[in-house]
C-alpha cells in the first residue's frame, strides 16, 4: 500500500514538472516570438506617422479603424468585424492664446484647451487670476470672490508617490472638475497645471466635465505646462492685480458614427467563453498618442499574432478589442458592453493596455482572492522576463464597464515613471516609444493570456 502511495506521488510529481516545463517552454516561445517577428512596432509606426492624431470623431479616428481592421484580416483570424458607436465630436480650433498683462508688459505662456471646453468670446477674455490649489479651497471662497475672476488650479502631482498614478489621481479632479465647480460660482474660465511630473514647457490637455450645469456656466478651461504654472504663480505673488487674458475656439458638434475593431480566434474547447485582451484606438490631438494608447492597441493585436506564429490554438475564444472613445466618453467600451448583454456573451478573462508601452513590470489584477492568487501563483514563471508586480488594483477604463458572471480584469503594468512626461501632450509621439519593450508589453500579455487560457478562472 505505501509503495503504490509512493509511485502514485512520484507519478503525480513528474506530471507536475511535465506541466511546469511546457509551460515554461511555451513562454520561451512566445518572448521569442515578440522580440524576433513582431509586427506591433511597424503598426504603431504607420498609426503614428502615417495617420497621427486619432481623437474621437476625427478623420484620423477613421482611417484609424480602417487600417487596424486590415492589419487584423491580414492575420487569418476567424472574425474580424466593427461595431458601430456614436462617439462626441470635439474640435479644438485657432491655436489657443494666453499671457498675463503686466501694464505694458504682456508675458505669454505655453497653454491649451482642455478638451470638451466651451469657446472663449471670439476677441478672448480678461480678468484678474486667483490661485487655489483644490477644489475645496475653490468652494471656501464662495462666489462673492470667485465671480468674475479667472480660477487658477495649481495642485502639482505629489512627486513622494513612487506609483506616479496615485500622484496623478491625486490632482487630476482639478482638471476633471475644475471648470464645472468654478462656473457654478461665476467665474470667466479656469487654468489647470499640467498633469506632468517635470518642469517643462509642454501643457497636456485630457478631458474636463461640466456635468449638468446650464450652459450660461460653462466656462472656457484650459491648460497651463508645469514650467507656465510655476511662472504665473510666482508673477501673481508679485502682481496680485494682473490681468490674464486668454483666447481659444474650440468646438463641440453633434454625435458622430464610428468604430469598435474586433477581431477573434475562436476557441477549440470552449468557444462560448470569452477572453478579452484591448486598448483604445482614439487619441488626444496634440500628439500622435503613440503611447496613449497606440501602444497598447499593437500590443494587444501582437498578442493574436504571436499565437498565430507560435501555432497555439486558444481552448477559449481569443478576441481583441480597439476601444473608441476611451479619451472623453468611454462611448466604446460602454457600447461593447451592452452589446455583450444583448448577445449573452460570456467574458471569463479581460486584459488591458493603456498605461504606455514601456517596459513592463507585471500585473493589477481586478478579481475574487482566488483568482488573485491563482495569477500570483505564476510568478515564477515570470521571473526570467523581469515581470514582478502582481497587484490588486485598476484594470482598465474601457473594460470597467464589462460585466459576466465570473470574470478576471487585469491591467497590463509598466514602468511609469516617465509616461506622465508624454501623456496627453504634444510630445506623445512615436521616437517616445522604444521597440524592444513595446515587444516586451506585448509578451507579457500573451503569456498571461496563454495561462488563462491553459488553467481557466476559478469559480
Amino acid at each position: 500500500m505505501k509503495k503504490s502511495i509512493v509511485v502514485a506521488s512520484l507519478f503525480m510529481a513528474t506530471c507536475s514538472l511535465f506541466a511546469q516545463s511546457k509551460e515554461e517552454q511555451t513562454l520561451k516561445d512566445i518572448y521569442k516570438s515578440s522580440l524576433t517577428n513582431a509586427k506591433c512596432y511597424p503598426w504603431l509606426d504607420h498609426l503614428s506617422n502615417a495617420i497621427g492624431s486619432r481623437l474621437s470623431g476625427s478623420a484620423g479616428a477613421e482611417k484609424a479603424v480602417l487600417y487596424t481592421k486590415a492589419q487584423l484580416e491580414t492575420l487569418g483570424l476567424d472574425k474580424v468585424y466593427l461595431q458601430e458607436v456614436m462617439v462626441p465630436k470635439w474640435v479644438r480650433g485657432e491655436k489657443e492664446i494666453g499671457y498675463l498683462q503686466l501694464g505694458k508688459q504682456k508675458i505669454s505662456f505655453p497653454i491649451c484647451a482642455l478638451g470638451g471646453s466651451v469657446a472663449t468670446p471670439k476677441k478672448g477674455l480678461q480678468a484678474n487670476v486667483i490661485e487655489v490649489k483644490s477644489l475645496e479651497e475653490l468652494a471656501a471662497l464662495g462666489e462673492a470672490k470667485v465671480k468674475g475672476k479667472i480660477i487658477f488650479f495649481n495642485r502639482p502631482m505629489n512627486p513622494e508617490f513612487v506609483e506616479t498614478f496615485k500622484a496623478y489621481s491625486g490632482c487630476v479632479d482639478q482638471r476633471s472638475s475644475g471648470a464645472r465647480e468654478a462656473g457654478k460660482l461665476g467665474a470667466l474660465a479656469v487654468i489647470v497645471r499640467s498633469m506632468n511630473l517635470r518642469l517643462d514647457d509642454l501643457p497636456h490637455t485630457g478631458a474636463t466635465n461640466y456635468g449638468d450645469i446650464a450652459k450660461e456656466q460653462r466656462i472656457p478651461a484650459a491648460a497651463i505646462s508645469t514650467n507656465g504654472a510655476e511662472l504665473l504663480s510666482k508673477s501673481l505673488k508679485t502682481n496680485p492685480n494682473a490681468s490674464f487674458y486668454l483666447k481659444q475656439s474650440c468646438e463641440t458638434f453633434d454625435d458622430v458614427l464610428s468604430y469598435n475593431v474586433v477581431g477573434e480566434m475562436t476557441g477549440t474547447e470552449h468557444p462560448e467563453q470569452i477572453m478579452l485582451v484591448g486598448g483604445h484606438l482614439d487619441s488626444w490631438d496634440l500628439g500622435d498618442g503613440s503611447h496613449d494608447d497606440g501602444a497598447g492597441c499593437v500590443q494587444s493585436m501582437e498578442v493574436l499574432n504571436i499565437f498565430k506564429n507560435i501555432g497555439y490554438k486558444p481552448k477559449n475564444t481569443l478576441r481583441v478589442v480597439l476601444f473608441m472613445n476611451e479619451e472623453n466618453g468611454v462611448k466604446g467600451g460602454k457600447e461593447y458592453q451592452i452589446l455583450s448583454s444583448k448577445n449573452k456573451e460570456n467574458h471569463i478573462f479581460a486584459l488591458e493596455s493603456d498605461s504606455g508601452g514601456f517596459s513592463p513590470r507585471g500585473f493589477s489584477i481586478d478579481a475574487d482572492e482566488v483568482n488573485f492568487n491563482q495569477i500570483k501563483s505564476w510568478g515564477s514563471l515570470f521571473e526570467p522576463f523581469l515581470i514582478h508586480k502582481f497587484v490588486k488594483g485598476h484594470s482598465g477604463v474601457d473594460i470597467g464597464p464589462l460585466q459576466s458572471k465570473h470574470i478576471v480584469k487585469v491591467g497590463l503594468q509598466p514602468d511609469s515613471q516617465r509616461y506622465f512626461d508624454h501623456h496627453h501632450a504634444s510630445n506623445d509621439t512615436f521616437d517616445a516609444v522604444h521597440k524592444r519593450e513595446l515587444e516586451l508589453g506585448a509578451a507579457a500579455m500573451a503569456s498571461l493570456v496563454y495561462l488563462m487560457d491553459q488553467n481557466g478562472i476559478a469559480k
